[in-house]
């Protein structure tokens, strides 16, 4: 049934304007519509990231989205640490080693950081 459907990620935040700054500047996604009052759509590849206002922004304890960044994430994990983005860091996963903020487990390269509400985003290579 859903098979065929499109899909987006969704992210609840407390500060519209500020998500606005961190997802438009910070990540650098292009901002496809801002129209719906407190809800902001990002294309990002194929795919939307919709952002809206919630009570609950910052309680999910999981990946809310995560991004395959290919060779190249390197060089994105650079220029965010360059745009003040910082890292989690989990020093306990099994198999995984950390070079710098990437976390490396045979040819995947993994990075974890969050949002201003404490949204967790992922960056992966595979």
């Amino acid at each position: 049934m859903l098979k065929n459907k499109s899909s987006s990620a969704i992210v609840a935040v407390r500060d519209i304007d500020r998500a606005r700054t961190f997802y438009g500047d910070t990540l650098g996604l292009e901002l496809a519509d801002a129209g719906m009052g407190d809800l902001l759509v990002y294309r990002t590849g194929a795919t939307q990231l919709i952002v809206y206002k919630s009570e609950f922004a910052g309680t999910n304890q999981a990946n809310a989205a995560v991004w395959d960044c290919g060779d190249e994430i390197d060089e994105i994990v650079a220029d965010l640490k360059a745009k003040g983005v910082t890292f989690e860091h989990f020093p306990d996963l099994e198999g995984v080693t950390i070079e710098g903020d990437v976390h490396v487990a045979d040819d995947a390269k993994l990075v974890w950081l969050k949002d201003p509400d404490g949204n967790i985003l992922h960056l992966i290579s595979m």
